[in-house]
């Protein structure tokens, strides 16, 4: 993917705008997946690293984590325990061993209901709420009723709003709808951060992939997120790359930084370093901080605290050790 600019604007922190809709951008996105596939089976064979530097790798991986919990049985007790574990990500003992004593999680992501005593929760940590919206997971619900959800979500005191788009705008190439819902989307969510879920697995293909990343970036997405959680495939590593590379394209054309957020079926440790590894590779150190790159998790972080025990222990412990709550 190339972007469609003849100069190099200025790269700068300040949020993604978005622009105009181009549709001759969008037609002229291909995606090569013979070579996307190669390239992502490279990455977790020669990804490795170990001691000191793989602890501070892991550290870096909480500190992107969306700690998530939707479930249809989530009560606000649940919820509170949650917001605990993302204030304190690993046992005391551990965080103080790494020399990172205040080590956070990046968000708490919850259904809207669970949104009042998440803030609760975790006043006072700067750590945000995001809220799933929009008829999450399937976005079928009516379009006026997913933007009202948007506003009550922000108004209960959301700070992100992850929300799903219509998948059947990319299977019918209807890329002036997306564009439209995308940016009626941002502008319902205000001054909270919008991440829109393309659910990659139930876009057929990679070129529809790289299309709907960059309309959604061009109607002002502050992230782009690969899947619900829900869907049977959900983030992979050729999608990644192909989703990734769109950020490129559109940070090289406009100037702007979009995030990414890959969630579902991470749960292990040695992913999540891949993830970072692919990050820095493909668009450099800034996406290795929070406020562009997410994991969509819950289980990752048990995981990851396992991994840095046996850093500092040289042994492995019982998962249970290692509770989300």
């Amino acid at each position: 993917m190339t972007a469609r600019a003849d100069f190099a604007p200025l790269i700068t922190d300040a949020r993604n705008p978005g622009t105009a809709l181009d549709l001759d951008w969008v037609a002229s996105v291909q995606a090569n997946t013979s070579a996307i596939e190669r390239r992502a089976a490279t990455l977790p064979g020669r990804r490795s690293v170990k001691k000191d530097y793989q602890a501070a790798w892991l550290a870096r991986a909480i500190s992107c984590i969306d700690l998530t919990t939707l479930a249809g049985d989530d009560t606000p007790g649940r919820v509170r325990r949650l917001c605990a574990k993302a204030r304190q990500p690993a046992r005391a003992e551990i965080l103080d061993a790494i020399g990172l004593p205040d080590l956070t999680v990046g968000a708490v992501c919850v259904y809207h209901d669970m949104i009042a005593p998440a803030v609760e929760a975790l006043e006072g940590s700067g750590i945000p709420v995001a809220a799933v919206s929009t008829g999450f997971p399937a976005g079928l619900s009516p379009f006026h009723l997913r933007v009202r959800e948007i506003e009550e979500s922000v108004k209960a005191g959301a700070a992100e709003i992850d929300i799903v788009i219509s998948r059947r705008h990319v299977l019918t190439g209807n890329w002036q709808a997306l564009y439209d819902e995308m940016k009626t989307f941002r502008e319902a969510c205000g001054e909270a951060h919008v991440k829109a879920i393309l659910a990659t697995g139930e876009l057929g293909t990679l070129r529809n992939v790289a299309r709907a990343s960059l309309i959604c970036m061009m109607a002002g997405a502050d992230f782009i997120k690969t899947s619900t959680g829900k869907e049977s495939v959900n983030a992979t590593l050729p999608v990644s790359l192909v989703m990734i590379r769109a950020i490129r394209a559109y940070e090289a054309a406009t100037g702007f930084r979009v995030g990414y957020k890959p969630a579902g079926g991470i749960s292990k440790a040695k992913d999540a370093v891949t993830y970072l590894a692919l990050m820095k590779e493909e668009l450099g150190d800034p996406w290795l901080r929070s406020d562009l790159f997410r994991f969509g998790a819950s289980s990752l972080l048990g995981d990851i605290e396992r991994q840095l025990e046996h850093h500092l222990t040289g042994t492995y412990s019982a998962g249970w050790r290692h509770a989300m709550g």
